[in-house]
């Protein structure tokens, strides 16, 4: 669209001074944060907030909206000051409050804590890789979704990013796979102002970064005036008519305005000072006081009459559309709302009671594909993917179809070696809305993308996480490959679900657990070697899902309880039934999610670990120490405490000591400890 007149005939460079005057002031006032790359990318903000952002401020869940991501979070009063202006539901006592407690004005933007943010963005690079996520479910629900007559999906997501966010190695994987997939909805703005905390990035950073992205298949737009209004706009114009993803670079001054640190590092992160917020005022010809915006600069920044007749305009296209195709209206709807089909429950319970009756001998990660063979069906709003370890991971199934440029209307992503992109692209899509993302690695190459995976937690979103090989029971590949830190690593996270099941049936209501979940994501922890099916009876099935249960026990009180998850379940079993042919009573507990467990009011709790008794083992091939929260200063854990070898995994089993003679050892030391204090 061309760019309209500004109302009452203002200028554009003072709208745009409007943001300025409200960044300074907020970081001023906080005396912390960031007023450079607000105050530099003012200009773009106001062309693209302004003249080309589809949005209404009074429901910022419209699902046909185009998004917005700031990816160079650390200029969070930037997006704060547009939310503001534009008229969402964030009033000027929160810009006062920036950076203060419980403000809804947070340090960097917030998901769900903020009205209109998409996206947790500060860590640089992922609110990039958000973005690709964006884009990626845009499209893929369009080709779903939308009919001859019928574009009911039809947004951009625009990104804003600095150099900091480029010099991650993740914009590399994401950007990269962008272009392999064609997503010319996405728009990126890289905000070019050459300086970084550590003072001009010419020393460290001289990337040829428009040849960059060209290799990557994007088109670039270069050499644009980041302070010049009719420059910006047709740039945009000029991205919205590419077939592929598209990057601006717009060539800016940090700290715009500022007549003394404009250009410097001095802006970027610490506050101008009330000296350089008075020069600056008289430098821009802004001459009101600290955060007033005056009535009629507000009136043109007003989006919500604009906003309104875009969504009214689409609720009235989704009519027909309902009217024309009625199944798919209501398909459509359950899923932007996030809820699982209304027979949910029943197929739920009946695929548990078919894994249980099966009694297979699997490894878990086969039963996981197993699981997806009777869910893929059922659950259209499944999009998977692997790092490139397909076939290991196995996260496909015989419905899956591969997401490319061709093709857009798949259910499947083959991400290739891209770990970190992959799992902050899956936060993307999870974000957008529509798609229950999953994707797949080994359990060791987590730490490649460790911070997306807490990026999901902190935002509590519902992305799936599958992790592989869970343990040294993957073999010969060694300690290279063989996870030990890993699980305690996750479980340490807030608000993750991590699952680690013993057999298929575990595996199963691991699945469905982390389904239902909408309030956070989910790691399943998976085996390669296989793992036998156990017994259970309709309670037992049920309490799965707690996280922790009492899988076989004795008659009366235990003596010595024996805790594991996963693999070790079985080991703990047999060790069990040693001990209880020398006399004593033995119970054993699965704790497939631990967290889960630790959610259950205190009487179940007891119920399964009375505290009475304080002989108690824990077996689990990863590193041990969480486990003493549940065993006590007196009981035992059997663990990992150094790094794996290479070797076939029974040789490795015996070598660490994760036998039946091991367990029954460690049991009965633990009783005679006991023994000698009473």
């Amino acid at each position: 669209m061309n760019a309209p007149e500004a109302c009452n005939k203002l200028d554009r460079r003072t709208l745009a001074n409007a943001v300025r005057a409200l960044s300074m002031d907020a970081v001023q006032r906080a005396n912390s944060g960031h007023p450079g790359a607000p105050m530099g990318m003012a200009d773009i903000a106001e062309v693209l907030w302004r003249d080309h952002l589809r949005h209404n401020p009074a429901n910022p869940d419209w699902p046909d909206r185009d998004r917005f991501v700031l990816s160079n979070g650390h200029g969070s009063m930037l997006l704060y000051s547009l939310l503001h202006l534009s008229g969402y539901d964030l009033p000027l006592d929160e810009l006062k409050r920036f950076r203060q407690l419980h403000s809804k004005t947070p340090g960097h933007p917030e998901y769900g804590y903020t009205v209109g943010v998409e996206s947790t963005t500060g860590p640089l690079g992922q609110g990039l890789a958000n973005a690709v996520g964006l884009a990626l479910a845009e499209r893929t629900l369009a080709a779903q979704f939308n009919r001859p007559g019928h574009a009911i999906v039809n947004h951009h997501t625009y990104a804003f990013v600095g150099d900091g966010c480029l010099m991650e190695g993740i914009s590399h994987e994401v950007c990269s796979l962008a272009g392999t997939l064609g997503l010319d909805k996405l728009i990126v703005f890289y905000d070019d102002n050459g300086i970084s905390i550590d003072g001009e990035v010419e020393g460290w950073f001289s990337d040829d970064t428009p040849a960059r992205f060209r290799a990557y298949g994007w088109h670039v737009i270069e050499a644009v005036d980041g302070h010049d209004a009719a420059s910006i706009d047709a740039a945009v114009e000029e991205a919205r008519q590419s077939a592929r993803p598209s990057l601006i670079c717009c060539r800016t001054t940090i700290g715009f305005g500022s007549p003394n640190k404009a250009g410097s590092h001095d802006c970027h992160g610490a506050p101008l000072g009330d000296d350089e917020i008075a020069a600056t005022r008289e430098a821009l010809g802004w001459p009101y006081a600290p955060f007033e915006v005056p009535d009629d600069i507000r009136a043109a920044w007003d989006r919500r009459d604009a906003g309104a007749a875009l969504e009214r305009d689409w609720l009235q296209r989704f009519e027909a559309y309902r009217a024309a195709h009625p199944l798919l209206a209501a398909e459509f709807e359950r899923r932007e709302a996030g809820e699982l089909p209304a027979n949910w429950k029943t197929l739920s319970q009946q695929l548990l009671r078919n894994c249980q009756q099966q009694s297979r001998t699997l490894a878990s990660r086969k039963s996981s594909q197993q699981v997806l063979e009777a869910l893929g069906p059922v659950l259209p709003e499944l999009l998977g993917g692997s790092a490139d370890l397909a076939p290991s991971n196995l996260t496909q199934w015989s419905g899956s179809q591969a997401v490319s440029a061709e093709i857009a209307g798949g259910n499947y992503v083959h991400y290739g070696v891209r770990e970190f992109g992959m799992s902050a692209i899956m936060n993307g899509l999870a974000l957008h809305g529509g798609f229950i993302p999953y994707g797949g690695t080994f359990l060791m190459f987590m730490e490649y993308a460790r911070n997306a995976v807490r990026m999901a937690a902190l935002m509590g979103i519902r992305t799936l996480f599958v992790y592989t090989h869970d343990s040294i029971g993957l073999g010969e590949d060694g300690p290279t490959h063989q996870p030990i830190e890993q699980i305690a690593s996750l479980r340490q996270t807030p608000n993750l679900d991590t699952w680690r099941p013993c057999d298929e049936t575990e595996t199963a209501a691991a699945w469905c657990s982390a389904l239902e979940r909408t309030d956070g994501p989910s790691a399943l922890v998976l085996s390669r070697q296989n793992l036998p099916a156990q017994p259970r009876d309709e309670q037992q099935l049920g309490d799965i899902r707690r996280g922790g249960y009492i899988l076989s026990d004795c008659t009366g009180v235990p003596q010595v309880i024996l805790l594991a998850t996963g693999s070790e379940v079985a080991l703990a079993l047999a060790a069990a039934e040693r001990l209880t042919g020398k006399g004593l009573a033995v119970r054993v507990l699965s704790l497939p999610c631990v967290e889960r467990f630790a959610q259950q009011d205190a009487a179940y709790r007891d119920a399964v670990l009375p505290p009475a008794v304080r002989a108690r083992v824990a077996i689990e091939m990863a590193q041990p120490d969480g486990w003493y929260r549940w065993v006590g200063l007196d009981g035992a854990v059997i663990g990992m405490s150094t790094f794996g070898e290479s070797a076939p995994a029974a040789d490795l089993f015996a070598h660490f000591g994760f036998t039946v003679e091991r367990v029954e050892s460690e049991a009965q030391a633990v009783l005679a400890r006991l023994d000698g204090r009473t």
